[in-house]
């Protein structure tokens, strides 16, 4: 009788479907994050659209419903119109400076030099720094009297006598003053981001590109972005959103001045809703640019989703 001397296989069953228990604790780690969701970013925006049909005012609890009417009184004021119009222009403008100072500044950090470290760190202090602090500094720096960017000019012979820049009392000039702060503030972010995705592309790639004979616009076109499109879809999509929400530098610099000539859609809904105590009108601003960036977000994730390398 032969004796079969193959070492027996243990057959293993692989799981089906989830047990109870994992589930349970997949609930259960999710409930953290969807309270705070649900606190402090379902609630408050819920409570902004229904605010945004109605009257309320600050101080008062008896407000009534008036549908759209708050839409139509902000679509129909100038200064909303402008206000809508430096949204746009303060979202592109800088978002596009970021990226091309962004890029020069992650290729730079990617060769080798003395004092490397020394210098990531001095370019992530914009980021780091408290922007009411920092906005402070600007205001030195474009003071109409002191600024010391006026003094430059003037000493290089960009200004002749009797001229002057009063960067925070012209409404150009104003406008171009805070595009220059945000884009000092959201640098370093975009850099960072961007020498993570420079780095993670092989270098064999770049190698076989050179060995191909692709110049350099060949080789960003046809192989950087593509590779990088994901990071650079995020990168975009934050400050995009950032940009679009924010007003702390506006209301530290100009407050929406001169002659509102300088708000953005964030600003002018505190303006009009904390300050103007009309909160209902206030809630109406905030909430216009919602299906904007709803639409932006979900083509840019699409855009991401595709290009995903795998």
């Amino acid at each position: 009788m032969a004796i079969s001397t193959a070492p027996a296989v243990a057959t293993v069953k692989p799981r089906r479907g989830v047990s109870w228990a994992d589930g349970v604790l997949g609930v259960a780690l999710l409930v953290p994050a969807l309270t705070y969701i649900a606190l402090l970013v379902a609630l408050p925006f819920l409570l902004a659209i229904f605010l945004s049909l109605t009257n309320a005012s600050a101080g008062s609890l008896e407000f009534s419903f008036v549908g759209l009417q708050n839409f139509k009184n902000v679509l129909a004021s100038p200064v909303f119109q402008r206000a809508l119009r430096n949204t746009f222009v303060f979202t592109f403008v800088s978002q596009l400076a970021v990226l091309v100072l962004g890029n020069i500044l992650a290729r730079a950090l990617m060769k080798p030099f003395f004092g490397k470290s020394m210098a990531r760190c001095i370019i992530l202090m914009p980021w780091a720094a408290p922007i009411s602090l920092a906005t402070l500094g600007w205001l030195w720096i474009f003071d109409s009297t002191f600024s010391v960017i006026n003094w430059v000019l003037k000493v290089v012979g960009w200004l002749g006598p009797g001229q002057w820049y009063y960067w925070l009392g012209d409404t150009t000039l104003g406008m171009i003053a805070i595009i220059i702060i945000h884009v000092w503030r959201m640098l370093p972010f975009s850099t960072i981001i961007l020498l993570a995705g420079l780095t993670s592309i092989p270098a064999e790639v770049h190698e076989a590109a050179d060995i191909d004979g692709a110049g350099y616009f060949a080789k960003l076109f046809q192989v950087t972005i593509p590779m990088m499109l994901p990071i650079l879809t995020v990168a975009v999509l934050f400050g995009v959103v950032f940009t679009f929400t924010d007003m702390s530098v506006i209301y530290l610099l100009t407050r929406g001045g001169p002659y509102n000539s300088t708000h953005v859609l964030a600003s002018l809904a505190f303006q009009e809703g904390v300050l103007g105590a009309d909160v209902g009108r206030g809630a109406a601003i905030a909430t216009f640019l919602l299906p904007v960036l709803l639409v932006l977000a979900v083509c840019m994730l699409r855009t991401s989703r595709r290009a995903e390398v795998l």
